[in-house]
């Protein structure tokens, strides 16, 4: 088991910045692929980036264009999500996750069995 806990959420204006930051007690994080989501009221939850468990791969979603980086640190147990150029339409609550224990690299939710209780992100126009 572990446990996941987001912070460094906020309101932000449009093309301001935020450092979304994700700790991790109970099993070591190197176990897992890890990756963030992201829920706007209404809709599905969305892949945002994955990461491997080595640090080494990263992926993300199509809709990012090079304006967030996911970085691991398995030293210290934890992640991070540095998001520049934000967008109202970024506006959402950003959950970390941990795959299941079998699972390399997944962008589906269906492939990860952890999740933290989430961080609202607001960006404004």
């Amino acid at each position: 088991q572990v446990q996941l806990v987001e912070s460094g959420g906020g309101l932000v204006q449009a093309g301001g910045s935020l450092r979304l930051s994700c700790a991790a007690s109970g099993r070591a994080l190197s176990n897992y692929a890890m990756a963030w989501f992201r829920q706007a009221p209404g809709k599905e939850r969305e892949f945002v980036a994955v990461i491997s468990r080595s640090g080494v791969v990263t992926s993300y979603g199509d809709f990012v264009k090079g304006r967030f980086t996911m970085r691991r640190d398995n030293a210290k147990n934890s992640l991070s999500l540095q998001m520049n150029s934000l967008k109202p339409e970024d506006t959402a609550v950003y959950y970390c996750a941990a795959a299941g224990p079998l699972v390399e690299f997944t962008t589906q939710v269906s492939g990860y069995a952890y999740w933290g209780q989430g961080t609202q992100v607001t960006v404004s126009s």
